[in-house]
């Protein structure tokens, strides 16, 4: 078997082992934070196919998505559900009472939620949760919380980094990795 080549710092996973759900952001996260809004007033959203397997990836890993976003459109709605995500609170004018419940039906504390944000309203749960992350892009007021900042940008991977250091925290990495590379046998 070939080992994963990808890597995250030993105090990174340890910051992140226990976690059983973790909370997304949408603009500046999912997506790269523009908004395309056309002449009749629909709004176009960009998404990574990298974030999507991420985040598909972490519910097999045993890990709940959960998406609590600012805002709501029928786009968001439309890839959440290709993705199979269904714990979401969209157009959520306060993120905290909005995550709560998502929290409370999945019977998890913060003490056992990661959160990846870029803005101010993702404050409150980055400060609760065992986890907080940030894309390199965020305001400097989350990236000044958060335990890690990806590489990758929002809507450029920065979700799928956030999904593959979960996953490698709750040792369900590589065995999700060999699986997709034994899936790919002909014998």
């Amino acid at each position: 078997m070939t080992p994963p080549a990808v890597h995250f710092a030993p105090e990174l996973l340890l910051q992140a082992q226990g976690v059983r759900a973790a909370i997304f952001d949408v603009d500046g996260v999912l997506t790269d934070g523009r908004l395309y809004i056309g002449e009749h007033g629909e709004t176009i959203k960009t998404f990574h196919t990298l974030d999507g397997h991420g985040i598909k990836l972490l519910a097999a890993g045993g890990i709940e998505p959960l998406v609590v976003s600012g805002r709501d459109s029928p786009a968001l709605r439309r890839r959440l559900g290709d993705l199979g995500v269904t714990r979401i609170a969209l157009g959520a004018g306060h993120k905290l009472l909005a995550a709560e419940p998502l929290m409370q039906a999945l019977q998890v504390g913060w003490p056992q939620v990661a959160v990846i944000g870029d803005d101010w309203p993702d404050l409150p749960l980055m400060e609760r949760a065992r986890f907080a992350c940030a894309v390199p892009d965020a305001h400097i007021e989350v990236r000044a919380i958060a335990h890690h900042v990806t590489r990758a940008r929002g809507g450029r991977g920065a979700a799928r980094e956030f999904c593959d250091l979960l996953l490698c925290a709750a040792g369900r990495y590589a065995d999700l990795l060999q699986a997709q590379r034994g899936s790919l046998d002909v014998r």
